[in-house]
């Protein structure tokens, strides 16, 4: 056997073992990457409604457990009445709410836009006045570094605490980026339904602005409910 088919060989075997290698490790990791998108997409949720803070680390079961205790998911139609998640269908909506001794804080709609190169993936939290935004937070995107990859960051994230998704009349007008400061940017009236915007990504607030304005369109018949106070409890009744 020459020198040459030998080497071939021996590539060639080697490539199968790292295969294999490689196989077996993604198969044996697989759990455990999904518990850390289980616990990374709870972590967001708590943090949207400001249960656990930025700058702390927390382990798996120590948010599972807070995330038991203080959050509902439940599952919602179109026209905002609570379903039975076993009978859903594809138009019916995730939602989830703030609970604490039984009553709503707030509730918490998923968000999940289009981005400049991606998707972005996040939650935002409402009052249970059904209009005043209680936090927002991204959980992966593909927006680039140092510029709509800002969406991620806290000082950004918190500049939506407190905006409003209805005007002064009471109208749905969702919650939008601003080119810039909002303040520069937009009139006074319309301030309360802008937050800054980020230098250099444009299109990545004009994107997610589009996106958040369609999803929070799809649970407006929620928010009416909330806004009407025809909510306060987690149940058939109230949410019919």
């Amino acid at each position: 056997m020459s020198d040459g088919l030998k080497s071939l060989l021996f590539a060639a075997a080697l490539c199968i073992v790292c295969s294999l290698l490689l196989t077996t490790a993604s198969i044996g990791l697989q759990g455990f990457q999904e518990k850390n998108v289980i616990a990374d997409k709870r972590k967001n949720i708590l943090k949207s409604v400001g249960l656990i803070e930025d700058n702390l680390k927390y382990s798996h079961t120590a948010i599972d457990t807070l995330y038991d205790t203080s959050i509902k998911p439940i599952w919602v139609d179109p026209d905002g009445r609570l379903i039975d998640q076993k009978g859903r269908s594809a138009r019916d909506l995730p939602l989830y709410l703030h609970m604490k001794n039984e009553e709503i804080q707030a509730y918490i709609v998923p968000i999940n836009s289009k981005g400049l190169w991606g998707r972005i993936l996040g939650y935002l939290a409402l009052k249970k006045d059904g209009s005043t935004a209680v936090g927002f937070t991204v959980y992966k995107h593909s927006e680039t570094p140092g510029l709509g990859g800002e969406i991620e960051k806290q000082w950004f994230q918190k500049n939506w605490i407190g905006k409003k998704i209805i005007d002064s009349e009471g109208e749905f007008v969702s919650i939008s980026i601003a080119k810039g400061s909002a303040q520069q940017a937009v009139s006074q009236e319309m301030q309360s339904n802008y937050v800054d915007g980020i230098s250099g990504a444009t299109l990545t607030g004009i994107y997610l602005s589009a996106g958040i304005r369609e999803i929070l369109e799809n649970y407006e018949p929620v928010s009416i409910k909330f806004r009407k106070n025809l909510v306060s409890k987690q149940s058939d009744a109230e949410l019919k």
